[in-house]
């Protein structure tokens, strides 16, 4: 079963699309987790003006999902309807470093924009080397870590409406909260501008260093996860409130907490989306009764049950 394939009628009214339309495409090879459903089109655009090309012809009564390198994800059995837009890193992935200012696209990993400022000596971005993301899904939620958020460094954002119009967001625009923009959701962004300040080598590289020390100690990172599921409540680690209310390695069909760090979710190998996702709400359920404190998800779900 899968949904109707509505590629033919998209394409006959956008003759001149450079990108790849594809119907009913498999969404879980895309996701850190390996799970879910297929999307209804998979759209992957050639560069910014194809996207901008792509919405204005899009009819306005199909939905759009953006998904970026998935690990922060999950992707519901059922697939998704309407369209996914997944920008590529031949076409959005450029990152270039001048003087104390990095540009890079949304397709750019975390940990190439933070290389690429190490590279051209400006510190500040080392957080990214432990971000396992892509730049889109940081301006997006406003990743941080290792006590760095991208509010920090964001100089301005370059993001495409649904109508196909080009918007710039400055720092202040953006509209940053703990893990989260208050950018329309509609705004696709394509690229994004960064301050750090300038530094010795010897200096970046012990940060980073810390960065990736830090994760492969305290993350399961070589696991099928999704990286931190729970956002922190104001006062409180969500690891200890999840170990706390006894939740260590704890098991939904395929889907664990993990025993390394009770903040990751990982398919042990078989897991659905739905186990996954019924596992967070049991996790999100026992601390509530535990605590009294409600657990709100870092990892986005999206899609149909």
């Amino acid at each position: 079963m899968g949904f109707p394939d509505i590629t033919p009628d998209l394409k006959a009214a956008m003759p001149a699309l450079r990108g790849r339309l594809l119907a009913n495409e498999s969404l879980a090879p895309l996701t850190w987790f390996r799970v879910g459903g297929p999307a209804q089109v998979l759209f992957t655009p050639a560069d910014e003006d194809d996207l901008a090309y792509f919405l204005s012809k899009l009819p306005v009564d199909i939905a759009v999902t953006v998904v970026g390198v998935g690990s922060n994800l999950i992707v519901r059995d059922g697939g998704i309807e309407g369209v996914v837009i997944r920008l590529s890193p031949r076409g959005f992935g450029a990152t270039t470093a001048s003087a104390d200012i990095v540009t890079a696209g949304t397709a750019a990993l975390d940990k190439r924009v933070a290389e690429t400022a190490a590279a051209a000596n400006i510190s500040g971005l080392e957080f990214y080397f432990g971000i396992p993301g892509s730049i889109g899904g940081a301006l997006r939620m406003n990743a941080g870590a290792n006590g760095g958020e991208t509010k920090d460094v964001l100089i301005a954002a370059i993001g495409i409406g649904r109508d196909g119009t080009k918007h710039v967001f400055d720092n202040a625009g953006m509209t940053f909260v703990y893990r989260n923009s208050g950018v329309d959701p509609s705004i696709i962004f394509t690229s994004a501008t960064f301050r750090g300040v300038i530094a010795g080598p010897s200096v970046i590289r012990a940060k980073m260093d810390d960065v990736q020390n830090h994760r492969e100690t305290a993350q399961p990172i070589r696991e099928k996860t999704g990286g931190s599921t729970f956002k922190n409540p104001p006062g409180h680690s969500a690891w200890k409130l999840v170990d706390a209310a006894g939740c260590r390695g704890l098991r939904v069909g395929g889907a664990q907490v993990s025993e390394m760090h009770c903040n990751f979710l990982i398919n042990t190998g078989d897991a659905t989306a739905t186990d996954i996702e019924t596992l967070g709400d049991t996790v999100r359920a026992r601390v509530q009764a535990q605590s009294g404190i409600d657990l709100h998800w870092e990892i986005k779900r999206i899609g149909v049950r």
